[in-house]
């Protein structure tokens, strides 16, 4: 993995434990999962990033920062992965859970409404209209919003483990032919 292009940006164990605004947290934040680049604690930190994308505006840090030191995994990718989620993408994840919770809850009593244009010259009309045609859609999207939530999650958590382990199998493979031209 490019750990060590990642480790050039990421604080180690030790600086994080000596900064004095981390103090205030005790111990929370001293785990070493929570900053170490490791297979499961980055398919971890994705997957709780992937999660809590998908929650309302503000929340989505918070969300993921405290699952990930309750989970233990990478602190900083889950922070990071949080932001799949943007104006030009939450519009069509909020129509696939709507989707997603039609199915589930059955019948097509809501119709899906088209979203609304997002002008940045009026931000706040902008985010009354989408909060508006949010609530439009009820029930199937607070029940497919969660699901879409999970699915993204173990699809996220499962990519990362089998990337890895992929990159690692063929590190092994390409050490092993060296091994055995440089043998000859």
């Amino acid at each position: 993995m490019p750990r060590k292009f990642f480790r050039k940006y990421l604080p180690d164990h030790e600086t994080v434990r000596n900064n004095r605004h981390m103090a205030r947290f005790g111990g929370f934040l001293h785990h070493p999962n929570l900053w170490h680049l490791n297979r499961r604690s980055v398919a971890g930190g994705i997957a709780v990033g992937m999660f809590s994308g998908l929650m309302p505006g503000p929340l989505q840090m918070l969300t993921a920062a405290l699952l990930a030191v309750l989970l233990r995994v990478n602190l900083p990718v889950a922070l990071a992965t949080t932001l799949y989620t943007n104006p030009l993408t939450i519009g069509p994840l909020y129509v696939l859970a709507f989707l997603i919770g039609r199915l589930v809850v059955g019948g097509h009593a809501v119709p899906l409404a088209r979203p609304p244009e997002f002008e940045w010259s009026h931000l706040g009309a902008s985010i009354e209209a989408f909060m508006q045609w949010v609530l439009a859609m009820g029930m199937p999207l607070a029940v497919g919003l969660p699901i879409l939530a999970l699915l993204l999650a173990a699809l996220g958590y499962a990519c990362v483990q089998i990337g890895w382990r992929a990159y690692v199998i063929r590190a092994w493979r390409r050490r092993r032919q060296l091994r055995n031209q440089h043998g000859r």
